[in-house]
């Protein structure tokens, strides 16, 4: 048996729910339960707790079951299936959505319906492991860019250009990358697209709710050539499941041809409510992700205050590069003695020896424990 690093490896906690709005209590501990500050999960805004989001879910269970008992193309599809994509749809602006159970499907299930054998995929560097798995499952040949370089982008989609124009390459990015916090030029990765007659994708994972025009993310009024977006609802959303949002055609070839939507069963008709009760309440608060980026600006400068490299992006998410794995691991150990849950992200994850702390900015969190935070970086 390999012998793993004590440094990377990785151990299932259980928390729960705290009393405060913010707190989740580490249940695991040998000296009782810890109520611990959230500065570490994907609920940006707080809506997994919200009481109207609750609410919906709570009536759809009473109404529609469970679970959806089957496939969307057998007995799954359900009124709430279609209102929520057909929501969604208008939100974004994009003529069809398709629902997920997952956001690692819908990935998978996106790659591998724009793409196939014959197909060059060029993707950023640092996409998110189920864009890797899905280009690997359509057989695609994969050539990757570095982390938003867009000379490096340019240099190789140009390449490829004046080789061949038989098959339309696609390309692969993120408008929020979960482990850095970066966000790309997207607007000028679709005019390079278009001029190279290129395909793009983009998982739009971590921006919708947050970033971009009310919260619709950095794709929202950009069309051709954006082939398609991937979305989830277990981040700004609070809940669970995913969706794909892309044109008629495309969305007519995922419910003919991919099996990863037909052969599943349906999204969960609560999750499904809820996702649209979040959808609702984002539109009706899209201040809330500009507040969000506005107290992610200010962290930042206090971080580079306290004597560290300033986190770069925009959003919620503020990576601190730590470099060490037991490092990471350490500082992760003082927070949480000073009660505030962050997380040291290690390798495989990131790159070998770029150990870092991974912040979450959240709507609810008190300042106090920003204040905290700043206090324990500074020492």
């Amino acid at each position: 048996m390999q012998r793993i690093d004590p440094a990377l490896q990785r151990k299932l906690r259980t928390f729960r729910l705290g009393k405060e709005p913010s707190e989740l209590v580490l249940t695991d501990m040998n000296n009782g339960p810890k109520g611990l500050l959230d500065l570490a999960s994907n609920d940006y805004l707080g809506l997994s707790r919200h009481p109207e989001i609750i609410k919906a879910a709570q009536e759809a269970i009473i109404s529609e079951g469970i679970g959806a008992g089957g496939s969307r193309l057998i007995t799954g599809s359900r009124p709430i299936h279609h209102e929520l994509e057909s929501e969604l749809g208008s939100w974004l602006n994009r003529d069809r959505v398709l629902l997920f159970p997952s956001g690692f499907q819908a990935n998978l299930a996106a790659v591998m319906s724009l793409a196939d054998r014959n197909t060059l995929v060029f993707a950023d560097r640092l996409i998110h492991n189920s864009l890797l798995v899905g280009i690997k499952a359509s057989g695609a040949k994969l050539k990757r860019f570095a982390h938003n370089d867009l000379a490096h982008f340019k240099e190789l989609l140009k390449a490829h250009s004046t080789q061949s124009r038989k098959t339309s390459p696609l390309v692969i990015t993120e408008s929020l990358f979960s482990m850095e916090g970066t966000t790309p030029p997207v607007q000028e990765i679709a005019d390079i697209c278009q001029k190279h007659q290129a395909r793009l994708f983009v998982d739009e994972a971590h921006a919708l709710g947050v970033l971009g025009e009310k919260g619709k993310g950095l794709c929202y009024g950009l069309d051709s050539p954006i082939e398609m977006i991937s979305g989830t609802f277990g981040k700004a959303f609070g809940g669970g499941g995913a969706f794909l949002a892309c044109n008629t055609q495309t969305a007519e070839d995922l419910l003919q041809n991919c099996g990863a939507f037909k052969y599943t069963t349906a999204l969960a008709p609560p999750l499904a409510a809820a996702a649209l009760a979040a959808l609702r309440l984002i539109k009706a608060n899209h201040h809330w992700g500009v507040d969000l980026q506005s107290r992610g600006q200010v962290l930042r400068s206090r971080i580079e205050e306290a004597g560290w490299p300033r986190p770069p992006g925009i959003g919620p998410i503020l990576s601190v590069l730590i470099g060490p794995n037991q490092a990471a691991l350490d500082l992760q150990q003082q927070l949480e003695d000073v009660g505030l849950l962050c997380v040291a992200i290690r390798p495989p994850t990131v790159p070998n020896g770029t150990a870092r702390l991974r912040l979450v900015i959240h709507k609810g969190l008190p300042p106090e424990a920003l204040n905290t935070l700043i206090n324990t970086l500074a020492k």
